[in-house]
């Protein structure tokens, strides 16, 4: 703005006696261009109202998008209540005569010869005790197993899409070389109809249980997704063809599995299977709900599972059917036989020298079941 403007001429005369009512009358005022504000939206041009239209839209895709995987993010399958009702029980005297005795080529490669059931009953590698429970165990007897060691499969008669199933473990395997796992799986139909590894663990077990899913294409667990467990997500891709079929794990403390499990008197570990996802939970000895020893269980008041599987990216129903119960001690293998797996702490060399040579090291490589159930949903 201007800093000074004239005001127009004056006489050069001074007058001797101004009249006291004569002012003087500017020909011109201060009338100098104002500079209009930006921010005055009057004055703005169509490429500033497109920007700003762009801006807005912009604003707006990603609230919608943000609110869209918040939801997402935030999306939980409905646990509601199911009332179960016994469906089967497999315990005492009984317990064998439910299962089929896997004899063929193992399919994870293990370094192990699986017995029938004459055999591995006449050898003590299956029995009843006279408390009632069942054990699997591995032979301590071969003390040159060149071509490997005598163990035990046995998968169940009964197949199932859903229920609750209750296991009721007093031992869990361990020991250098091992590979034990309660599991469910079609083996007819593998992996098109799904496994479940309720217990699993390789060697010494001192990492605790491995939970985890495996699959055919088309079935993972958001690694953002909202999951209700105290088990620690390893994987999340449940495909078998992920990572040499790492499936989609969880892991439970280090008092879920071998040793440190065993040693306090074992316990419940239980599985439910349904639409609406996979839960697994476990409950030592002195903490097992009085519905579960009163057979009558309900899931709800137990409270955070172990592992948690919702059907969030995963079709339960399609994924998982016709589940056979299977308990074994399989021997080094895809898992426990790699040489990083294998070769730490206590367990050195060859994994299979191991199992050919050391007989004595399978004293505590046997389950110890005091029984399993089995609930339908009325």
């Amino acid at each position: 703005m201007p800093s000074d403007e004239k005001r127009g001429a004056t006489s050069t005369a001074i007058p001797l006696s101004p009249s006291p009512a004569y002012t003087e009358t500017p020909r011109y005022r201060n009338t100098a261009p104002k500079e209009y504000s930006r921010l005055n939206p009057k004055r703005w041009r169509w490429r500033a109202w497109l920007s700003i239209a762009a801006i807005t839209i912009i604003i707006i895709i990603a609230a919608v998008v943000g609110g869209v995987l918040g939801i997402r993010a935030n999306a939980y399958p409905n646990y509601s209540k199911l009332n179960y009702k016994l469906q089967d029980t497999y315990s005492g005297n009984d317990f064998f005569s439910n299962f089929d005795y896997f004899t063929g080529y193992d399919p994870a490669h293990g370094f192990v010869h699986y017995v029938d059931g004459p055999g591995s009953t006449a050898t003590n590698l299956t029995q009843v005790a006279s408390n009632g429970s069942a054990i699997l165990r591995v032979d301590t007897s071969d003390t040159n197993a060149t071509t490997g060691r005598r163990s035990v499969r046995i998968t169940s008669k009964k197949q199932y899409t859903s229920g609750l199933f209750i296991f009721d473990i007093l031992h869990s395997p361990y020991g250098c070389a091992t590979w034990p796992a309660l599991w469910l799986t079609d083996p007819a139909n593998w992996p098109a109809n799904g496994e479940i590894d309720v217990m699993e663990a390789v060697n010494e077990g001192t990492s605790g249980n491995q939970i985890t899913l495996h699959t055919r294409n088309g079935c993972s667990i958001g690694k953002h997704r909202k999951r209700k467990q105290t088990g620690k997500a390893l994987s999340y891709n449940c495909y078998n063809g992920t990572n040499s079929n790492e499936g989609c794990g969880v892991q439970g403390p280090t008092s879920s599995f071998g040793a440190a499990f065993n040693a306090l008197g074992g316990g419940i570990y239980a599985m439910e299977l349904r639409s609406a996802g996979i839960r697994v939970w476990m409950f030592a000895r002195n903490a097992i709900p009085t519905d579960i020893t009163n057979k009558s269980p309900d899931p709800s008041t137990w409270g955070t599972a172990m592992a948690d599987f919702p059907n969030l990216e995963c079709d339960i129903s399609s994924h998982f059917k016709n589940q056979s119960i299977i308990a074994n001690i399989d021997l080094c293998g895809d898992w426990a036989g790699r040489a990083e797996v294998f070769d730490q702490g206590s367990c050195s060399g060859l994994c299979t020298d191991w199992v050919a040579e050391k007989a004595e090291s399978f004293r505590e490589a046997y389950w110890e079941f005091g029984g399993f159930w089995v609930y339908g949903a009325e």
